[in-house]
C-alpha cells in the first residue's frame, strides 16, 4: 500500500507543479516559444492550459532554450 500513496503523491505533485506552470506559460512562455502566439485570443490560451499542465517538463525546456526578448540567446 506504501507504494501506490508514493505514487499517488509523485502524481499529485506534478499536476500541481503543471498546474502552475500551465498558467505562467499560458500567460508569457507561449509567445516566448512560438512569436505567432504573442498575438493569439486568449481563448487560445484557455484552450492549451491542459496540454500545457500536462507536458510542463518539456515546454519548460523550450521556453529556456528560446531566444530571450533582447536578441540574446539561453
Amino acid at each position: 500500500m506504501a507504494a501506490v500513496e508514493w505514487i499517488v503523491n509523485v502524481v499529485g505533485l506534478y499536476a500541481l507543479v503543471g498546474a502552475g506552470f500551465a498558467s505562467a506559460f499560458a500567460w508569457r512562455g507561449a509567445g516566448a516559444v512560438d512569436a505567432n502566439a504573442k498575438k493569439e485570443t486568449w481563448g487560445f490560451r484557455l484552450m492549451i492550459l491542459p496540454a500545457a499542465a500536462a507536458l510542463w517538463p518539456v515546454l519548460a525546456w523550450w521556453w529556456i532554450k528560446a531566444p530571450k526578448a533582447d536578441g540574446g540567446h539561453a
